[in-house]
């Protein structure tokens, strides 16, 4: 696949991701937590039934520079143990509210960096977890890793609390350039990695997850590191886009003094790795993800069925509404979201005082809900089928497209520019699109239309 100049000239614009309807930039200061506890028993009918939970760790041994994450430095540890308590209690209190009879289809730790702590932690928390709610048969129980901090010891140790996805952010194979964005390398080499973790059953399953975008990086230097990657065989392979965002993080301005590659170079190296992917027997799916044939999100791609959350693209089978625990935890509910504090003191002196540690958050419109709907399978399912999404909404598509007011003009537009293909029944996007697909979601954002508010670029 190639893209002319002019193409990523005109789209290369800020729009949002939309790991979130409305993103997370729109949440408000004045939800509070009794917002939250109408959210969380209003959950219990709503759909999807099937719980997803997810735990923040936010500890990292170091910062680096391009992380856009919710991360703290880990200092001396000496807030380690009374954080992990107040997750604990966190999980408790919001329990109480929630159904126990519907079951949980994903767990999922992300950070920061969840194996910077001890794993006995993880080990004893994911005990109460279990305890505490009943599982699916072969739920998704999945960790990101940073691999400088894993050792063959802690992978067993991980695997034997039941983790069975492993996503690990090794970002560059070269050493020069994580050196440069204050990002130590894999303690075990990737291939060796990797080959142990596989060898611990068919049903442990392993991401690759790489950046590009960062300096020091070159078209020729990421096609190489993502050829060394399918040399090892990951189960899926990630390609995220740096996202400067250096008006929230005050640390990626180091970046800036760096040198960061030009969005025409980054778009190349994007290509250069994603037509080495498809020529090698990964199928893309969705804005950043790769899979082998047969992967559980590849079948869902074929089937119109992958949806999306904060923690990434998963399958009908684990999508569940997520209830999320830890500082600055995103619950994702049908009707709307709840984000908790951003001070580790703050949520663990709330949560110690029997409190929901919330600082704001969002309650959905009908509206609202109908948008959240098409982008997601926009954004997912790279098509829209007036007709069929009305249906799940319980309106007529005349409605459906009244709610949203797409812009026809536009419309014809991406056409044009062989972004999409589009009728009076339904909105397809093409390969190329593909690469702007956010901007293809945000013209059905009303929202988005009238904000003023900023984003990282698409490219």
């Amino acid at each position: 696949m190639e893209i002319a100049e002019n193409l990523l000239q005109k789209y290369n614009q800020p729009v949002p991701r939309y790991t979130s309807y409305p993103p997370a930039n729109h949440f408000a200061g004045t939800f509070t937590a009794d917002n939250y506890l109408r959210l969380l028993e209003e959950s219990n009918s709503g759909n999807p039934r099937n719980i997803a939970l997810y735990i923040h760790i936010p500890f990292c041994r170091r910062i680096c520079y391009y992380c856009g994450c919710n991360a703290y430095p880990m200092g001396k540890g000496n807030m380690i143990i009374p954080y992990m308590k107040a997750l604990r209690k966190e999980i408790e209190l919001v329990s109480e509210h929630i159904d126990k009879s519907r079951p949980v289809t994903q767990l999922h730790y992300g950070g920061g960096t969840p194996n910077s702590v001890d794993v006995r932690f993880l080990k004893e928390l994911n005990e109460f977890l279990f305890s505490e709610f009943d599982f699916i048969e072969n739920p998704e129980i999945a960790i990101e890793c940073n691999p400088a901090y894993l050792d063959r010891n802690y992978i067993d140790e991980l695997v034997d609390a039941r983790f069975n996805r492993f996503s690990l952010g090794i970002q560059d194979f070269s050493e020069e350039i994580l050196r440069s964005v204050n990002r130590e390398p894999s303690a075990i080499s990737p291939s060796e990695l990797l080959s142990y973790i596989k060898g611990k059953g068919q049903e442990v399953k392993v991401n690759l997850d790489f950046i590009y975008g960062l300096p020091g990086q070159t078209v020729g230097s990421f096609v190489e590191t993502i050829a060394e990657a399918i040399q090892i065989r990951p189960d899926r392979l990630v390609t995220f886009s740096y996202a400067h965002v250096p008006w929230l993080k005050k640390h990626q301005q180091i970046l800036e003094k760096a040198g960061l590659p030009d969005p025409e170079v980054k778009m190349q190296m994007f290509l250069g790795a994603y037509n080495l992917l498809t020529t090698s027997g990964y199928q893309p799916i969705g804005l950043d993800h790769f899979v082998l044939p047969g992967d559980d999100l590849s079948v869902a791609r074929k089937e119109h069925t992958l949806h999306r959350n904060f923690q990434g693209y998963c399958t009908r089978r684990t999508t569940g509404q997520v209830y999320a625990f830890g500082v600055t935890a995103i619950s994702q509910l049908e009707k709307g979201y709840s984000q908790n504090l951003k001070s580790i003191a703050d949520y663990v002196a709330t949560v110690e005082k029997g409190k929901l540690p919330v600082e704001r958050g969002y309650v959905l419109t009908p509206g609202e809900k109908v948008t959240r709907n098409i982008i997601t399978e926009i954004m997912c399912n790279m098509k829209l089928n007036y007709r069929e999404t009305a249906e799940l909404n319980g309106l007529s598509a005349a409605e459906l497209k009244n709610s949203v007011s797409p812009d026809e003009g536009v419309l014809r537009e991406f056409e044009a520019d062989g972004l999409i293909r589009h009728n009076s029944e339904e909105v397809e996007v093409t390969e190329t699109g593909s690469l702007f697909i956010r901007n293809i979601a945000a013209s059905f954002d009303r929202q988005f239309k009238q904000t003023s508010k900023t984003y990282s670029r698409t490219v």
